[in-house]
């Protein structure tokens, strides 16, 4: 009889690594974004955010997290009668701020970058690609809402493949590619994709410095009334 445990364990050993890998580099960013060093750019690369759109819902979630500490703290303390529950309580409280903090941090200190010679893609720790202009058609502004808001989508447009990496279930630049391309992503190698959309903050800003690179005019953007796209 075959056994199904080994890949049943193989998959659970798989996720929980990438889970410790993950929150290894949270705590990393805490730490970088808290010494308040500057960005590692190279000289001609320009940081873009991505921060912008969730921004309000992670202050929200982080300021209740605050005042549920002493909330959980109180009520624990006088319903639980073994001591040893408020401090776990206590400590789970705390390290859910700080984890929330550290996703915040991680998402700043990781922007995406608009290089001389390319252009490099982050979602926070997770997700970095790096994109040389010689394999980009094109830059276009146009904003998308996407009906999940998981970070990595991968949809399919006829025979094209797009890959979404969306902010709030948001994208708001789409890079058209010269050839279908891989990129690594946290569940491991693509299939080979047509288009990547992005979401930066300053969609407008991002063209403006593409436009200095070797890419040229190959920049372009949507426009407000969602127009053909038209070069910068």
């Amino acid at each position: 009889m075959t056994d199904t445990r080994t890949p049943a364990r193989a998959t659970v050993g798989a996720l929980l690594r990438r889970a410790a890998v993950a929150e290894a580099a949270t705590w990393r960013s805490l730490y970088v974004w808290a010494r308040r060093r500057p960005l590692p750019l190279a000289p001609g690369d320009e940081p873009f955010g991505y921060l912008g759109v969730v921004k309000p819902i992670l202050g929200i979630f982080i300021g209740l997290s605050v005042v549920e500490i002493p909330i959980f703290d109180l009520i624990v303390t006088h319903v639980v009668p073994w001591r040893p529950a408020r401090w776990i309580v206590l400590g789970l409280g705390i390290w859910g701020v700080l984890w929330m903090v550290g996703l915040f941090a991680s998402m700043t200190i990781h922007p995406h970058v608009v290089g001389d010679t390319g252009l490099r893609v982050r979602v926070s720790s997770g997700i970095d690609i790096w994109i040389p202009w010689t394999d980009v058609e094109a830059l276009r502004k146009r904003h998308r809402s996407l009906p999940s808001s998981r970070s990595v989508q991968i949809e399919r447009e006829g025979d094209r493949r797009v890959l979404h990496l969306s902010v709030g279930s948001q994208t708001s630049v789409d890079v058209l590619l010269r050839r279908p391309t891989t990129f690594d992503l946290p569940s491991g190698r693509s299939a080979p994709m047509d288009e990547l959309r992005l979401y930066a903050d300053d969609p407008d800003g991002l063209l403006r410095s593409a436009r200095g690179t070797p890419m040229g005019d190959t920049a372009g953007r949507r426009t407000s009334a969602g127009s053909a796209d038209t070069p910068l």
